[in-house]
């Protein structure tokens, strides 16, 4: 690895940067990040495999240091803050970039833009980012400016406010911008090019437009994401009185991407954003598959949902397996609607006596807590074509992966640890119950539990509003009655012995 080509990469900690240090990885390249915040790179699964230089865009020092040796260096920084002053600082930062990069002979310098009209009048972010490239052009170093409009993957900003807005919208008025023509591209193509030009030659410097196999309005892209996540049309009626100011803070009331964000993401959306040229793939082919539809990106970005992923933890895994997956550095509000009521106990029992509760439960042995409310529930279930609490368990000490306890169905067992149940109740989304045994701090037995709810569309997020004050009842007893149950189990077999030796004496 120590002949492989190393490359620097700005903006790890973003939704982008973080997604391509392990796509280079993979293709061979040693990578080196410079990050103001490195801590945040603690959760990354690569952290280990990359050199990392802390320090800001505007510290001359840290950006030297971190373009010492570097042969292609990306320049993933684009500044969302608003104000007089995010255009001057943006220019400075990539003036003192690409000096610094001529300075040290960097190979090549690749900046990822935003795709837009030539002859358009812009807003003052997509004019800064047009700007910027044309800093890096003007250089002296070997450059390649990626333009690209709408990116399709979860955790990207303008996925996130297409998800949110389609998701908890059955009905919306909507600016006129939604039947503007938009390319939008799947993040792993995004990737794919990134990658890519890192090895184009030096005469090739140059701007070029990325985009998918789709072209398709805002108002196609909602509909068709609706179709893609299994929820119905939507009815979209465009008006032509919002303005992008009162479009951002109408996406800021719906979804909970920040009005900061949401502004320029909109004022994006002004134009339509076509590629006007498809050079990009003489140089960086397609693949034998071809470029990812619109279709199969959305089906990519929320298969993770599908699989119960979002109960897994990034700090287990190794490389990210898709580029459309979550990472730790992704915003809080990426991802979808995701509900959690997580509780823990400490228990006055072994692991083993609290693991055969757990793995107990259900079926003639019930769910510990409130009984009439997990009735009620059943016969609704049964109602409305579920299965309720008709199928019992297989077995009533044991379960295993695939096993049917009730309405629920296990998904996952760890011996002694883990118990996750996925439910097959008809409700609005999915949901899921994990039913852990750890111990805390100073060693004691601890008995933690979390239901997890997604919610399809708005039916899903008036469900989870309807039950949610019953949860102090459910959960919260459920917590209790479990613990309490290891308890006496507890009690009983260490009696046992007791009662052995008077019978005998008897």
């Amino acid at each position: 690895m120590s002949g492989s080509p190393l490359v620097l990469v700005t903006g790890a900690t973003g939704y982008v940067g973080g997604r391509l240090v392990p796509e280079l990885l993979r293709a061979g390249y040693r990578v080196r990040a410079l990050a103001r915040h490195p801590e945040r790179l603690g959760g990354q699964p690569w952290r280990d495999e990359v050199e990392v230089v802390r320090g800001d865009a505007l510290d001359e020092d840290a950006v030297r240091a971190a373009l010492d040796g570097v042969d292609v260096a990306y320049y993933l920084i684009h500044s969302l803050a608003s104000g007089p002053r995010f255009e001057a600082l943006d220019r400075e930062a990539a003036r003192l970039f690409a000096r610094e990069a001529r300075d040290a002979r960097v190979g090549r310098i690749v900046y990822l833009g935003g795709l837009h009209p030539d002859e358009a009048t812009l807003s003052p972010h997509m004019r800064s980012r047009r700007e910027v490239g044309e800093i890096f052009l003007a250089s002296g170093v070997p450059t390649t400016v990626l333009r690209a409009a709408v990116i399709l993957g979860s955790g990207s900003a303008s996925f996130e406010m297409l998800r949110y807005l389609t998701e908890r919208l059955p009905a919306m008025i909507t600016p006129r911008w939604v039947r503007n023509r938009i390319q939008p591209i799947a993040v792993r193509d995004v990737l794919r090019y990134l990658v890519g030009v890192a090895a184009l030659p030096p005469h090739v410097s140059r701007a070029f437009d990325i985009g998918g196999p789709d072209v398709l309005t805002y108002t196609d892209m909602m509909q068709r994401y609706a179709a893609v996540a299994g929820l119905g049309r939507r009815v979209i009626l465009p008006l032509n009185v919002l303005s992008p100011g009162l479009s951002a803070h109408w996406v800021g009331l719906v979804t909970p991407v920040p009005h900061r964000i949401a502004k320029p993401l909109v004022e994006s959306l002004v134009h339509e954003v076509v590629a006007t040229d498809d050079d990009i793939r003489a140089w960086v082919p397609d693949p034998p598959e071809g470029r990812l539809g619109f279709d199969r990106a959305v089906e990519l970005a929320l298969q993770r949902v599908k699989e119960a992923t979002v109960l897994t933890r990034w700090s287990s895994a190794s490389l990210p397996g898709t580029p459309s997956d979550p990472l730790p550095s992704d915003p809080e509000w990426a991802g979808g609607s995701l509900y959690v009521d997580e509780r823990a106990t400490p228990v006055r029992a072994s692991p083993e006596h609290l693991w055969s509760v757990i793995q107990g439960i259900g079926g003639e042995n019930g769910w510990y807590s409130w009984p009439l409310a997990w009735s009620v529930r059943g016969w609704l279930d049964r109602f409305s074509g579920g299965p309720g609490l008709t199928r019992g368990r297989r077995d009533p000490a044991r379960v295993t992966v695939g096993d049917a306890l009730d309405w629920w169905r296990v998904e996952e067992v760890q011996e002694l640890r883990l118990l996750r149940l996925r439910a097959e109740m008809k409700v609005p989304g999915m949901a899921w119950l994990e039913l852990r045994v750890e111990q805390d701090p100073v060693g004691r037995t601890l008995f933690r539990q979390r239901a997890v709810f997604h919610p399809r569309g708005l039916p899903g997020e008036a469900y989870w509003l309807a039950v949610l004050p019953f949860h102090a009842f459910v959960f919260g007893g459920m917590q209790q009655n479990v613990a309490l149950a290891a308890e006496r189990l507890e009690r009983e077999r260490a009696a046992e012995p007791q009662r052995a030796v008077s019978q005998q004496a008897a």
